[in-house]
């Protein structure tokens, strides 16, 4: 993998971006199922080639080894997340846009379930460089919080320091993993919508302040 400012690139001899972001995602869910079945290191890239309906040659063609696969599966989690809370207008300060947030957040979790657990197993298995990009990619998640909780605060919505921003952030973020740690269980006892409205209510009565 070659590194620009931005983004680790995973190399290609394609050039359609489109083709490349189709296989590519043809790639990713073959993996998804493979690597939550034998795990990263178990599975081989012709197995993903296989599930993913074509031949190795093709897949040699959209990256180049299987860490590349995690790499793009791990990036793919956080480009969703952004796009998710990207599609709603400006968060202008309010709680119930912040309540929509957090479960727009834990929704996209729900119906990625088996990649962020694969996600969070087997991102160990990255070389130095991509871990470090991954873990950068998992504070700017938190950082789309940590706005959102900023223009509540800034409104006076909120009280809430820079460290208190932070870390209501991160637990708004890990909360909503814990679903996809914790489904197994937590789905015999409440469904994700009743999840989301008990997470959502401990934490607003966490941070709202009495005046």
């Amino acid at each position: 993998m070659a590194k620009n400012k931005e983004r680790l690139q995973v190399e290609t001899s394609v050039k359609d971006a489109q083709l490349i972001e189709f296989r590519r995602q043809q790639i990713i869910n073959a993996a998804i199922v493979l690597f939550k079945e034998k795990g990263f290191h178990r599975a081989t890239t012709r197995e993903i080639a296989k599930v993913a309906g074509f031949s190795i040659g093709t897949l040699y063609e959209y990256v180049r080894t299987k860490e590349d696969v995690l790499y793009l599966l791990c990036d793919s989690i956080y480009n969703e997340v952004r796009q998710r809370l990207d599609s709603f207008p400006q968060y202008s300060g309010t709680v119930d846009e912040l309540k929509e947030a957090i479960k727009q957040y834990f929704l996209l979790i729900d119906s990625m379930t088996d990649a962020f657990t694969i996600m969070y197993q087997e991102s160990k298995s990255l070389s130095k460089e991509a871990l470090h990009y991954v873990l950068n990619k998992e504070l700017e998640m938190v950082a789309l919080f940590q706005n959102i909780l900023k223009n509540c605060s800034e409104l006076g919505v909120l009280k809430l320091s820079e460290q208190e921003l932070f870390l209501a952030a991160n637990h708004i973020v890990i909360q909503g993993q814990s679903w996809a740690f914790r489904r197994w269980a937590l789905h015999r006892h409440c469904t994700i919508d009743e999840f989301i409205e008990y997470q959502t209510n401990t934490f607003l009565c966490g941070i709202m302040r009495q005046e």
